[in-house]
């Protein structure tokens, strides 16, 4: 970090805070760090990679989507990933590493993931188009409400068309990817997500107590509304007289044709 970021940079050396895995009490270091971010305000932006397996910082496959800064035991890929800053030499490869956890991330005002190269467009297929994952850490940006994922052109190999043309899409609707949420400059206070009701039985707004009679009582209702009732109390007497007289002189009804009904004109 030093020969290539901060030595280029005119950064105060006392904002410069690195994990230090060579200090005795490395729980302790991971706790202190953690306090150092909540001292500052908070994250601003973050700035990170991805691995080939989806792994942010260090939060391997399997890492809760809740984790803090700890210590993390590292997937093999991940060691011989890493043993190009050991000549290539696996057993000087250490295989534990302190590491930023998901939530810490996760409660940044901002998240910047770079992916490049065909070896990590699987990882970025699945944090984009795949759901929220454990197995796949990079897709908890999903839950993230500024994330910005870079990516070239081999890392969007393993992605569907229409994905790749939406987002193309969206950078052409705009100059600058940020005018899709607000501008880091206008943030002064750290993300603090918004707790649910500790009581979610009742409904945010109703009224407590409010009870639907749906009994129905036909002597109190409306004397415009309809009373249910059977269809033959609706006939009038005299509509089926007829008929009566008809039943009764055999027992079965007694067909006609049309023009019989018709007065005959003399």
């Amino acid at each position: 970090m030093y020969n290539n970021l901060f030595a280029h940079i005119d950064i105060p050396p006392r904002n410069i805070h690195i994990l230090d895995g060579n200090a005795p009490d490395l729980t302790k270091e991971c706790q202190n760090f953690e306090a150092k971010i909540a001292k500052a305000g908070g994250i601003d932006l973050f700035l990170g990679g991805v691995g080939p397996d989806g792994h942010i910082a260090f939060n391997e496959p399997g890492s809760s989507l809740s984790s803090r800064t700890r210590v993390k035991t590292l997937a093999y890929d991940t060691i011989l990933a890493n043993s190009r800053f050991f000549n290539n030499d696996l057993s000087q490869v250490p295989r534990t590493a302190l590491t930023v956890g998901i939530k810490t991330i996760m409660d940044a005002r901002e998240v910047v993931i770079v992916v490049t190269g065909v070896h990590k467009a699987k990882a970025l297929q699945k944090g984009i188009e795949g759901g929220v994952n454990h197995m796949w850490t990079l897709s908890a940006l999903q839950l993230h409400q500024h994330p910005l994922i870079v990516a070239d052109e081999d890392a969007t190999l393993e992605l569907k068309v229409k994905t790749v043309k939406y987002f193309e899409s969206i950078e052409l609707s705009g100059t600058d990817a940020r005018t899709q949420g607000p501008p880091l400059v206008q943030f002064t206070k750290p993300y603090v997500p918004v707790a649910p009701p500790a009581d979610l039985s009742t409904p945010v707004g109703s009224r407590k107590g409010l009870k639907i009679d749906t009994a129905f009582n036909a002597k109190d209702s409306d004397p415009d509304e309809l009373t249910p009732d059977s269809m033959s109390s609706r006939i009038v007497d005299s509509a089926i007289a007829g008929l009566d007289e008809t039943m009764t002189r055999g027992g079965d009804l007694i067909f006609d044709r049309m023009g019989s009904r018709i007065p005959t004109q003399g």
